[in-house]
C-alpha cells in the first residue's frame, strides 16, 4: 500500500512558542521550517509513501516544501490543525478517492524513512490506526487506509482522544523517530541524541543547547 502523507504547518512567524526556553523569538521560525523540511524529506524518501501533501499558508515555508517535492495545499479553512488536516485529506481524497491517508506531524527532525515505513506496514491492518508521540501523551501519526475517514484529533492529551474515536494504537518497539516531536528544549535535545537531518543540524549549530555539545 502507498500513502499520501498530509504534513500541517502553521505560519512560521507562531510556531514553536514552547521552545523560547532554548531558542530566541527570531531563531524560532527557522527552527520550525527546518524540522518541516527534515520531516518532508524523510517522508519523501520513504518507500511507503507516494507523495506529501504540506497544508500551510506560510509562503516561505511553501516554496522550500514545494522545492523538496511537496504538494502544497493552502490551509483555506484556517481554523487551527484539525481543520488543515481534514481540508488536507479531503484535497488528497479529490484527487485520489481510493488512496491510503496519513497525518504526521512537521516537527520530526529526526524521521528516518524505514522508521516511518515500519510504522504506515502496521497502519495498513486497520481502518484507522494512530502512533503516540514519545510522551505517551499526544500523537504524531495517524493513518486512515482505503475507504477510512482520518477524523484528526490532535492536540493536548491528543492520544487518548484519537483511541476513544476507534483507532487502533500502534504497539511498535524501534521507531523512535516517528515518536519524538520536538515541542520543548527537553524534546530538541532528545531529537538532537537520535540525530537529526541537515536542515536542523544546520539550524541547530549555533545554539546552545544544555546537554549537547557545545551547549
Amino acid at each position: 500500500m502507498q500513502w499520501t502523507v498530509v504534513v500541517p504547518l502553521k505560519a512560521l512567524a507562531r510556531a514553536k512558542s514552547r521552545l523560547s526556553d532554548t531558542a530566541a523569538d527570531a531563531v524560532r521560525p527557522g527552527l520550525a521550517l527546518a524540522f518541516a523540511q527534515d520531516t518532508v524529506a524523510a517522508a519523501l524518501a520513504c518507500a511507503a509513501v507516494r507523495d506529501v501533501a504540506v497544508v500551510t499558508d506560510d509562503p516561505v515555508a511553501g516554496r522550500e516544501l514545494a522545492a523538496l517535492g511537496a504538494r502544497i495545499v493552502p490551509d483555506e479553512p484556517a481554523g487551527g490543525l484539525n481543520a488543515a488536516l481534514a481540508h488536507g485529506a479531503a484535497a488528497v481524497r479529490a484527487l485520489r478517492p481510493r488512496g491510503a491517508v496519513a497525518a504526521l506531524n512537521a516537527d520530526l527532525p529526526a524521521l528516518r524513512p524505514v522508521e516511518l515505513a515500519r510504522v504506515l506496514d502496521a497502519a495498513t491492518e486497520f481502518p484507522r490506526a494512530f502512533l503516540p508521540d514519545a510522551a505517551e501523551i499526544g500523537t504524531t501519526l495517524l493513518a486512515a487506509t482505503p475507504g477510512g475517514e482520518l477524523r484528526p484529533s490532535f492536540g493536548p492529551d491528543s492520544r487518548a482522544r484519537h483511541r476513544a474515536s476507534g483507532a487502533v494504537e500502534l504497539d511498535l518497539d524501534e521507531v523512535p523517530s516517528v515518536r519524538q516531536d520536538v515541542d520543548t528544549g527537553d524534546d530538541l535535545r532528545a531529537a538532537l541524541s537520535l540525530g537529526v537531518g541537515p536542515h536542523t543540524t544546520a539550524a541547530t549549530a549555533r545554539l546552545l543547547i544544555p546537554g549537547q555539545p557545545g551547549g
